[in-house]
């Protein structure tokens, strides 16, 4: 059966993730079993990995921003982003974070505080009130978001620098192009690969948010937690990612992404003011300054020398999880990102959404741990006996907690919505040749699959379902860890070419030596344009200029 050159990838990809998912429903303990087993293997052997990785791509990126290669474009050099700054940190929240955060901003220093990191301190203790904000603010900070900067950046250069398509193997064609006829099947099988990981970790993402939106629903209204709801919940999800995906990016994403900001502000603000607002601010300075003071220590620290599992089930869980998710979210930062200076697109994705992450987890993290400090709410236990409706029962210790409830549903619904109505898009892209506008049947093929597979697996499954899922998923991270050191390595030289061309136009155009080129470009453009003159054979009579050093002809 002969496919179509445009439709491999889909093809390819449908294949497999379809295989994966059978496999779960119909075998969902051995599935989840096996997946983990396989994760925990990876995550001890590679975990030293994992963190020398991500901990480069923070000293990569930064690096980059501060060489002369920053004031480079994502685009044409006169180009100006797309996207108003409030639109485009909107746009990156929804893409990035998504429903984790609202799931862990509470959950998670409750988590730490009950079983602190490396069991440093005793639990439900002040110092391990500390400890945890400090390690939550360090799990969602800078190094998750330097993952998708990285490969956002590569793949923004290709699309719109050199207007090439946004897929990982056009990025990946320098290299790939060595193995002669062999390019076509390594490019159509790194493609195949970002499709799976990707829909493989939205899908898991979109299940568990199903599932403490039900929790949600029971702590507020008593509904059953079970199939029949979890059920209707994927389906207004999907009917409203829908009408979403058919209004386009500028509409349905933007528009959906900027209510998501306004309804985060917003909670913030409340929790702020109503909740013990001293406490709250003091938490996030003090746990702020942990986090700066500890960044090298935290971005390294391993245990070999006791038998604590705590760095594999935390940091590096989430770099090897932000690692799988970068196909997705690196396409997504991307295609927002056109017209940004390599500075710009640096500084606003490394800086921007981490302070917004921890003054999140410092305002819902720090009023949990108060409460259960000083007024003995026992929240940390209510997170340890069922995380997905944790979040609700710190409400209840709010006033208008059902008002406040309510709106953290809402805050939750929308952030599936444009979880999927994003990942439709890109993977649209990625099964399109990286076309930058996806046919609208590719947008609605996906968003069909990535609902059906959710459904699929909490049927099967469960929560063990969508688990299983979640760390083949994650396995995918250690293959791709190294395409990403490939990428890097590509987009190196083609910087260097680009800045060497964008010099050599410049000294072109004014015959003397750009502001802004090092001694070594001053040297090799003014011999370069010396050589050109020598070979320009029309010309009887020339002279250069060499004591003066400026390359200026004298006729």
């Amino acid at each position: 059966m002969h496919i179509a050159p445009r439709q491999r990838v889909f093809v390819a990809s449908t294949i497999v993730i379809t295989i994966l998912v059978a496999v779960g429903a119909i075998f969902p303990q051995s599935f989840s079993a096996g997946a983990s087993a396989a994760l925990n293997g990876v995550t001890h052997l590679f975990g030293w990995f994992y963190l020398f990785s991500v901990f480069g791509f923070v000293i990569f990126l930064l690096g980059l921003a501060f060489s002369k290669y920053g004031k480079i474009r994502l685009g044409p050099q006169e180009s100006r982003p797309t996207y108003d700054f409030f639109s485009w940190v909107s746009m990156l929240l929804a893409g990035g974070f998504g429903v984790g955060l609202v799931f862990y901003g509470m959950a998670e220093p409750m988590t730490h505080f009950a079983n602190p990191p490396f069991g440093d301190v005793e639990g439900e203790t002040p110092q391990a009130a500390r400890l945890a904000i400090q390690y939550a603010f360090f799990n969602w900070g800078v190094h998750q978001w330097a993952t998708f900067s990285v490969v956002g950046l590569i793949i923004a250069w290709t699309q719109f620098r050199k207007g090439q398509t946004g897929l990982v193997s056009t990025v990946m064609s320098p290299l790939t192009a060595k193995l002669g006829k062999g390019r076509v099947l390594a490019g159509g099988t790194l493609d195949t690969f970002a499709v799976v990981a990707t829909v493989m970790g939205v899908a898991t993402s979109i299940g568990l948010a199903v599932l403490q939106i039900n929790g949600g629903l029971h702590a507020v209204f008593n509904v059953t937690e079970g199939l029949k709801w979890q059920a209707i919940i994927l389906f207004a999800m999907f009917v409203c990612y829908m009408l979403s995906t058919m209004s386009g990016l500028d509409k349905g994403i933007k528009r959906l992404s900027n209510i998501n900001m306004a309804l985060c502000l917003a909670m913030m603000a409340y929790i702020l003011i109503t909740g013990p607002t001293v406490a709250i601010l003091e938490t996030i300075t003090l746990g702020l300054g942990d986090y700066l003071q500890n960044f090298l220590a935290m971005s390294l620290r391993l245990s070999p020398y006791s038998d604590t599992d705590w760095a594999s089930s935390w940091t590096v869980f989430y770099w090897a999880w932000v690692i799988a998710w970068s196909p997705f979210v690196g396409t997504f930062v991307a295609r927002i990102s056109r017209g940004r200076t390599i500075k710009q697109y640096v500084f606003g994705v490394l800086i921007v959404p981490p302070i917004l992450a921890c003054a999140w987890i410092g305002v819902f993290g720090g009023a949990a741990l108060h409460m259960d400090i000083f007024q003995g709410t026992d929240l940390a236990q209510a997170t340890s006996n069922n995380i997905t409706s944790a979040l609700f029962v710190m409400f209840d210790q709010m006033p208008f907690s059902f008002a406040l409830s309510i709106v953290a549903m809402i805050l939750i619904f929308i952030f599936l919505v444009t979880s999927a109505d994003s990942a439709a898009y890109i993977v649209g892209q990625m099964t399109d040749k990286g076309s930058l506008n996806p046919p609208l049947y590719k947008r609605v093929t996906w968003g069909v699959l990535i609902a059906a597979i959710c459904l699929i697996l909490i049927t099967a499954g469960g929560e063990s379902g969508l688990s299983g899922l979640q760390s083949a998923a994650v396995v995918s991270a250690l293959p791709f860890t190294l395409i990403v050191y490939g990428m890097i390595y590509v987009l190196i030289k083609e910087l260097r070419a680009d800045r060497k061309q964008m010099l050599r136009n410049l000294y072109r155009q004014h015959n003397d030596t750009p502001i802004g080129a090092d001694a070594f470009e001053a040297d090799e453009m003014r011999h370069a344009h010396e050589e050109r003159i020598r070979r320009t054979p029309d010309v009887k009579y020339r002279r250069i200029n060499r004591d003066r050093g400026t390359g200026h002809i004298e006729e």
